[in-house]
C-alpha cells in the first residue's frame, strides 16, 4: 500500500544515546549522549531504557516547545516483552497513546500511521518514538551476555538509543511526501546470528513497490537508506534487487546500521540493530542534512526480523518486513 501526502511535516527530533553511539562518527547529532554505563542510573537494564525514552520524549517536547496538552497522540515501539517500555515511560506523560510492534521496523510505522491521522485531519501534531537498549535486547532474544557466548561476524548489535520525531500539519523544511506499507516476507531463513539475510528480501520489496507504484526510478531520490541489514545484508539487498527485479540502486543506496557505528573499529559485527538504530540515523543525521539541503529527497526503509525467541525453539523460521517512508526538502 503506497500513499502520498500534502500536509505532513516534521517540527522536531530528539535522540538520546548510548556509550557505543556515543563513540561512533555520529554523536555530533545526537541531542545527548551517556558515556557512563548502560544503567544510566537505574537498577535494571529495563528500566535503564524506559529511563532512556522518557528523557527522549521530554527533550523533544522541550525542543519544539509544546506541551503535553498541544500533543494529539503519541505512537511508540520497542523490543521489550509487551512493548514494556514504551508502556512504562509513557505513564508518565497525559498524552493519548497507541502502542506498535514490528521490531527495527517500529519507527516506519509509527511515522506512516501519524501521516495518515495528520493528513486524514485527524490529528495536528503526532510524536512518534521508539528505544531499543543493547543488554535488555539481549538478555531476552539471545543468550545472556554473561554467558560470553561468541558470534559470528554475520551478527549485528543492538543500539542503545530513544528517538522520537514531532509531525504536525504546519509547515516546515521538511515534510513527508510518501510511504509505503510493507509486507510480512518470509524466505525460510533460520539464522538469527544473520538478521540482514532475514531482512534484506522484505527491504526489496517495499522498494520495488514503492519505486512502481510512484512510477519512480531510484535516482529519484539522493538517497535510499534502509534500516539495518549490516555490511552483509546491504550486499544481499544490491543483489537480490538486481537479480529478482531487475533494479539496480546501488549508485543511491546505504544502510543505516552500517552508518551509526564505524564498523571497522568498533567491535559490532556486521552492524547496528534494534529499532533505535534506523531511529537515531534519520532522526538526527539524516534530518540534519534534509534540513541544510544537502540532502533534497530521501527514501527511508527501516527493516525489521519479527524474531519470537518461542516460535523460533518450535523450528520456526524468520519473517521480516520493511516499510518506506519518502522525505523532502519543503521548496
Amino acid at each position: 500500500m503506497t500513499t502520498t501526502y500534502k500536509n505532513v511535516f516534521i517540527k522536531e527530533t530528539a535522540t538520546h544515546a548510548g556509550i557505543y553511539e556515543a563513540n561512533g562518527p555520529l554523536k555530533k547529532y545526537f541531542d545527548k549522549t551517556y558515556t557512563k554505563d548502560l544503567y544510566f542510573g537505574e537498577k535494571s537494564w529495563e528500566k535503564a531504557e524506559i529511563k532512556l525514552l522518557k528523557d527522549t520524549i521530554t527533550t523533544l517536547l522541550r525542543k519544539s516547545r509544546k506541551k503535553e496538552s498541544e500533543i494529539d497522540l503519541i505512537i511508540s515501539g520497542d523490543l521489550i516483552n509487551q512493548i514494556a517500555s514504551s508502556n512504562y515511560a509513557l505513564r508518565e506523560f497525559n498524552i493519548p497513546f497507541l502502542g506498535i510492534y514490528n521490531a527495527c521496523a517500529t519507527s516506519s510505522e509509527g511515522m506512516i500511521i501519524a501521516a495518515n491521522f495528520i493528513e486524514g485531519k485527524k490529528a495536528k501534531n503526532c510524536i512518534v518514538s521508539t528505544v531499543s537498549h543493547n543488554t535488555a535486547a539481549e538478555k531476552q532474544y539471545r543468550n545472556p551476555t554473561e554467558y560470553g557466548t561468541p558470534k559470528p561476524e554475520t551478527s549485528t548489535f543492538t543500539a542503545t538509543g530513544g528517538a522520537a520525531i514531532l509531525l504536525t500539519n504546519e509547515k516546515t523544511k521538511v515534510k513527508i511526501e510518501s510511504s509505503t506499507i510493507g509486507k510480512i516476507i518470509d524466505k525460510g531463513t533460520k539464522d538469527v546470528n544473520h538478521m540482514g539475510a532475514v531482512m534484506a528480501p522484505a527491504a526489496a520489496e517495499t522498494i520495488y513497490e514503492h519505486l512502481t507504484k510512484l512510477k519512480r526510478t531510484p535516482d529519484y531520490y539522493d538517497l535510499i537508506l534502509t534500516g539495518d541489514l549490516g555490511k552483509y545484508g546491504k550486499e544481499i539487498l544490491i543483489e537480490y534487487l538486481k537479480k529478482v527485479y531487475h533494479l539496480d540502486i546501488s549508485k543511491q543506496y546505504n544502510d543505516c546500521g552500517t552508518i551509526l557505528y564505524d564498523i571497522k573499529k568498533q567491535p559490532v559485527f556486521a552492524g547496528g540493530s534494534g529499532p533505535a538504530c534506523s531511529a537515531l540515523v534519520n532522526f538526527s543525521y539524516i534530518y540534519h542534512e534534509l534540513k541544510e539541503k544537502k540532502l533534497k529527497r530521501v527514501l527511508i526503509v527501516p527493516t525489521g526480523a519479527l524474531f519470537s525467541p518461542t516460535m523460533y525453539f518450535q523450528k520456526e523460521s524468520l519473517p521480516a518486513i520493511a516499510h518506506a517512508v519518502g522525505l523532502e526538502v519543503v521548496e
